[in-house]
């Protein structure tokens, strides 16, 4: 009989390496089984960590063609894309030896292959051919995700593009279409407009970033549209015609067909639970719509058999599936986790103007039955703000009438990404919005506009 682990986990994204390196704090002894050779998931080596890398160097970009405003007078910038790959690589490079380096500190073993529950206990695991059982305690599946395709549309890795396809993209594109306007669609059409391409963006629902406060997309909208990026919202791609040159949609709007042509589309509608193949229905865990149902304590109703990450029906974000496996982990080894409430999980997109929230919308809040009031407080009023040269947006707080509550905080504009965090810290220690208001900040800082917003929710704002 081989090694008896305590536990072993399927996937070594962001999921599955946070878990497998708090179980090894916590003394558990843990092996990762994960298909692809560099560990990190679809958020270090195809998503998160790669995008963002190029979303900085589009914001660079653009800072240089505007840097004469600055007193900065440069030659006319040019894109070298050769370099800007080895850059992102070499970022995502660092931070997978980072997450090696963490497992051996943490005694965390690692295997190379598919895994498949067989039996409680089990997973078979195959490479090349070659089948070998790991038997363990516990196991937590962290598969992740697939991105998804539309039927008018398959992909083809030319023309029509998935989110993992276009991060190695070989030249700018003169034109390009992305169906699906979530974070994903943004940040590329973003990417591709401070690059040069003509874009634009086709989304089924009424409006862009349509998880997000209605403000707030309608200012990304319209910041958008300035920047010269066409929007056709409440349309949907009935037909998609590859062509030798490119790409012709037809798109369903509520004004009625429209045509458009461009030299690629990227299809960013979302991602799918990788759950096919890995022994699900074997063991008999229960399924939601393609998702795996868990409780609180990311427990499947197989005993000892954890799920973590975008196979279960919560946030498909990796900051919430590293809360996850340390909820799953730490539940195993006997300790009482605080489950993780979904109301306060930040959500950030990195287009320009970046886009940062936490907590409810004005329009959950009151679906809610909430009595609210609200507060805004815009970049333009800050001097900090106008100092970078990034004036777009503003900052909206969402509290509650009768207790003062602070029930959410939305941000639109310059380094939204990185602010929010203060708001997150707030919600979770209950804050009210005039302990937010009270709280001094610092002069002159970005973050003088979230102490001016909730001001403002209490009537009192200074500098507007």
């Amino acid at each position: 009989m081989g090694k008896l682990y305590d536990l072993a986990i399927i996937g070594g994204g962001p999921g599955g390496y946070v878990a497998a390196i708090r179980a090894g704090q916590l003394g558990l002894s843990t092996v990762v089984i994960e298909k692809d050779e560099k560990l990190g998931g679809t958020c270090l080596n195809r998503g998160c960590i790669p995008t963002k890398a190029i979303l900085h160097s589009a914001e660079m970009f653009d800072g240089f063609k505007n840097a004469s405003k600055f007193g900065i007078q440069c030659s006319k910038p040019s894109l070298d894309i050769s370099e800007l790959h080895k850059y992102k690589d070499r970022i995502v490079g660092k931070n997978a030896k980072g997450i090696e380096y963490l497992f051996r500190k943490n005694k965390v073993e690692r295997i190379l292959g598919w895994g498949k529950i067989v039996d409680k206990g089990k997973i078979e695991v195959s490479k090349n051919g070659d089948k070998t059982i790991v038997e363990a305690k516990n196991i937590i599946v962290a598969t992740g995700s697939v991105v998804r395709e539309i039927p008018v549309a398959k992909f083809d890795g030319e023309r029509v593009l998935s989110s993992d396809e276009i991060l190695e993209f070989d030249r700018v594109y003169k034109s390009i279409v992305v169906v699906g306007a979530g974070a994903v669609g943004v940040e590329f059409a973003s990417i591709f407009n401070s690059f040069g391409s003509k874009v634009y963006i086709v989304e089924m629902m009424p409006r862009i970033l349509p998880l997000e406060d209605s403000e707030i997309s309608k200012e990304l909208e319209k910041s958008f549209r300035k920047r010269g990026i066409e929007v056709y919202t409440s349309s949907s791609v009935t037909e998609v015609s590859v062509k030798e040159e490119g790409v012709l949609l037809k798109l369903a709007t509520g004004s009625g067909e429209k045509l458009l042509e461009s030299e690629v589309v990227l299809i960013a509608v979302g991602r799918a639970p990788a759950t096919k193949g890995i022994g699900l229905e074997t063991v008999g865990i229960e399924m939601d719509k393609g998702f795996i149902k868990v409780d609180k304590f990311m427990r499947t109703n197989v005993e000892n058999i954890f799920a973590i990450g975008d196979v279960i029906p919560t946030p498909q974000l990796a900051h919430v599936a590293s809360a996850e496996g340390i909820v799953a982990v730490e539940f195993i080894a006997g300790l009482d986790p605080h489950p993780i409430n979904y109301d306060h999980v930040p959500s950030c997109t990195y287009c320009s103007p970046e886009v940062a929230s936490i907590g409810l919308t004005e329009e959950e809040a009151k679906s809610r039955g909430y009595d609210i009031k609200v507060g805004k407080f815009p970049f333009t009023a800050l001097g900090k703000a106008a100092i970078l040269g990034k004036q777009e947006g503003f900052v909206k707080v969402v509290g509650e009438k009768k207790y003062d509550e602070l029930l959410g905080v939305h941000i639109i504009g310059p380094h939204a990404t990185d602010l929010i965090s203060e708001a997150g810290v707030a919600l979770k220690i209950e804050s009210t919005v005039e302990e937010l208001a009270l709280t001094m900040h610092p002069h002159p800082t970005l973050s003088e506009a979230i102490m001016e917003a909730a001001h403002d929710t209490l009537g009192s704002a200074i500098h507007i």
